[in-house]
């Protein structure tokens, strides 16, 4: 028997007919973003020229230039990590059982990103393919400690536990890294807008280094999408289904591990779009995870697209990082969960 909780989220699947048009308008709505991101900078381009930038490229002209080699690798870069966040994010909630659970909450984007400052305050360290390593290691680092830290806590792994011990972490962690920024004014150079978020000077060199890990962590969050729907039942239910939950546990934390890892390195930590997407989309789509992930992926694309275009343009010609810009998104709804779920 299902909790009265769990009961309305079902209820809300809607019909397949109409979450396979969902996924179309979406997909449709992703394509309008993107181009839009495109079109859209300090540097006034007509469509027209940037269609003739796509299909007809001339290096002669400087507005091509611009479209070919900032704006299409910056607006893919933002279309990557804002669906590997938010499904990380679907994937973490799934996992936890805490609707406040996210990469960022739970101190894993914290732990990556102090692993990218570490390596470049004491080595240098500058290689995309070294960092997206190294916030792995540091991201994965995190979530271990986290886990283990609640486990200890009266009640032992409960949502409340979890993100209690995840602030507590994701605090200690982002002091840490604040220490090393100024200790070394020359590391603080190097990675001072990326730390704050951002997508700007995104290149496809780099996206081409980390693609590969942001693959395979969607390809195994999408194979686990019927085992993490039926986990979200509670690990009991799951279990008596003849579910091993430890494997899909570990391997939805090696999914979190990769999709984070590789957008840490690639944009910096971006904060919100892992806990706000899932939870507007499964208003949606109910909890079935076939259709929460990619519904996910969907939402957190346009998110943090429409977020970057809102970046550039106001205080044009010059930008704020776009991880200033979503707290101002993020924050109300936080505030909405810790006043409804959390107490639920």
């Amino acid at each position: 028997m299902l909790s009265s909780a769990r009961q309305p989220a079902i209820a809300r699947r809607r019909p397949l007919s109409m979450l396979m048009v969902g996924l179309v308008l979406g997909s449709l709505a992703l394509v309008g973003c993107l181009f839009a991101s495109v079109a859209l900078g300090a540097a006034d381009i007509t469509p027209s020229e940037v269609w003739q930038s796509l299909v007809n490229f001339d290096e002669t002209s400087t507005n091509h230039l611009i479209i070919r080699t900032v704006r299409l690798p910056r607006s893919l870069v933002a279309l990557l990590v804002g669906a590997a966040m938010a499904i990380a994010g679907a994937t973490m909630q799934g996992l936890t059982y805490n609707p406040l659970a996210s990469p960022s909450i739970l101190g894993v984007s914290a732990g990556a990103a102090f692993a990218v400052v570490l390596s470049t305050f004491l080595w240098g360290i500058s290689d995309p393919m070294t960092q997206a390593s190294l916030a792995m290691v540091g991201g994965a680092s995190t979530a271990v400690l986290v886990y283990l830290f609640a486990s200890f806590a009266p009640g032992g792994i409960t949502p409340l536990n979890l993100t209690l011990s995840g602030t507590v972490f994701a605090t200690l962690i982002s002091t840490l890294t604040t220490s090393l920024l100024l200790i070394s004014q020359q590391t603080l150079e190097q990675v001072r807008f990326w730390l704050a978020g951002s997508v700007a000077g995104g290149r496809m060199e780099v996206l081409q280094h980390v693609f590969p890990s942001l693959l395979l962590g969607m390809v195994l969050s999408l194979a686990l999408a019927r085992n993490l729907t039926v986990l979200s039942l509670g690990e009991p239910i799951a279990q008596g289904l003849g579910q091993n939950t430890a494997w899909v546990k570990g391997l939805g934390t090696l999914t979190v591990v990769l999709l984070v890892g590789s957008s840490v390195a690639m944009a910096g930590p971006i904060g919100f779009i892992g806990l706000i997407v899932p939870h507007l989309v499964r208003f949606f789509t109910g909890i079935d995870y076939r259709w929460v992930l990619p519904y996910s992926a969907l939402m957190g694309a346009i998110l943090l697209i429409m977020a970057d275009i809102l970046a550039r343009l106001v205080i044009r010609p010059q930008e704020v990082p776009v991880g200033l810009i979503m707290p101002l998104l993020g924050a109300p709804f936080f505030i909405y969960l810790i006043r409804t779920k959390l107490k639920r």
